[in-house]
């Protein structure tokens, strides 16, 4: 399959609607439960590298900031969109209602 059928299959959005708060949940709580984990890691490494000290002195740094990280992680929402609005811009000259040339045309019908 190519990219422009797989294109072509994914549903084309039509709002610019926010996520749900449950899908935006879902995701905060599985950063934080990432982070923690990310944090057990650490915990396990420090204690496996106790004889390399300053190894074991940074695991546990880390393990400590960790939970004040995941923390600040997890209550980030994602920034609202920019609505970005061109009102000088050029239209598009396929969407254009007529020249002032056409204006003075007159149909007979």
């Amino acid at each position: 399959m190519d990219s422009r059928s797989r294109d072509s299959a994914r549903p084309v959005l039509i709002t610019d609607a926010q996520q749900s708060r449950i899908d935006e949940h879902n995701s905060r709580r599985k950063r934080y439960t990432l982070t923690m984990g990310l944090r057990i890691v650490c915990l396990i490494l420090a204690a496996i590298f106790y004889t390399v000290v300053w190894l074991m002195a940074i695991l546990v740094v880390l393990a400590c900031v960790l939970p004040w990280m995941a923390v600040l992680i997890a209550n980030d929402r994602p920034p609202k969109k920019s609505e970005r609005v061109n009102r000088f811009g050029h239209p598009n000259p396929d969407r254009a209602l007529g020249s002032s040339a056409d204006s003075g045309r007159i149909i007979e019908g």
